[in-house]
């Protein structure tokens, strides 16, 4: 019941928080901080359901338990950037996005596949995984918006969301330091997971770890190509899109397909 109430006051917050980030592109006397701050308040909500969870069940992964754990650090890290640079204007697709895999976790509870016995470097491994997905997920978001940024001002037609995003050459800045980040994490995962799990090309995981490689290869070549030849604008949009699908599919691809359409575990 404790979850339950945790979960729908979380949902709750999130929505009340998008509405009032999305009041602040029409009102321009608005207090542009209360989205934020409510934004705080469910990320706090959030991490005490997921608290609750993790005693009655122990740490599982199952599907929508892993979906609801990477929204959160999503969320966290969001917010931690917003606290200096202007991009609190994302929460409008992350927060509504953190709302709905809480609302299917709880509707459709899952078989309990918890992690027992796992030691630190695989942690280690999970954690860096995780909060790699986690920065190039808001950096996927920030390349959508840089996309239709450009593709506004090029036509000269910008709407009222685009005129409160940040100037084109800062989201630009932005998108980069979020893939630096998040090409950090993801080398440390891949190294972990090479010096830590016994065969990381076994049947189960073969797909996870070329996927996972392809994309770090784009990102890493994008970082590089921004280094030497000035990559902007479109091509680091859509290479960043790229990567992130390939990232989407070698986390949560087979995940899917074995446990909610295979029903298997």
């Amino acid at each position: 019941m404790h979850t339950l109430i945790l979960g729908g006051l979380a949902i709750l917050s999130y929505l009340s928080a998008t509405a009032l980030i999305v009041k602040d592109l029409f009102d321009s006397q608005a207090q542009r901080k209360n989205g934020i701050r409510l934004a705080w308040l469910a990320g706090g909500l959030h991490t005490a359901y997921i608290l609750t969870t993790l005693q009655a069940q122990g740490l599982s992964f199952s599907f929508f338990n892993a979906a609801v754990l990477v929204a959160l650090c999503i969320v966290v890290l969001l917010l931690l950037a917003a606290l200096d640079k202007p991009v609190e204007k994302l929460g409008i697709g992350i927060f509504p996005l953190a709302a709905l895999l809480l609302a299917l976790d709880m509707t459709f509870p899952e078989k309990n596949l918890p992690l027992r016995d796992q030691d630190w470097p695989i942690a280690v491994h999970i954690l860096s995984s995780m909060i790699a997905f986690s920065l190039l997920n808001i950096a996927a978001l920030q390349a959508i918006l840089l996309a239709v940024q450009d593709q506004q001002l090029r036509r000269h037609q910008p709407r009222r969301l685009m005129l409160a995003l940040p100037p084109l050459q800062a989201m630009e800045a932005l998108l980069f330091q979020m893939i630096g980040a998040g090409v950090l994490f993801l080398t440390g995962s891949l190294v972990s997971g090479f010096l830590f799990i016994e065969d990381l090309f076994a049947q189960h995981l073969v797909h996870k770890t070329v996927l996972s490689i392809m994309a770090w290869l784009i990102f890493s070549g994008l970082l590089l190509g921004r280094l030497r030849y000035g990559w902007r604008g479109r091509t680091a949009s859509q290479w960043t899109l790229i990567g992130f699908v390939l990232l989407l599919f070698a986390y949560f691809g087979s995940k899917l397909v074995l446990e909610l359409i295979l029903k298997k575990t």
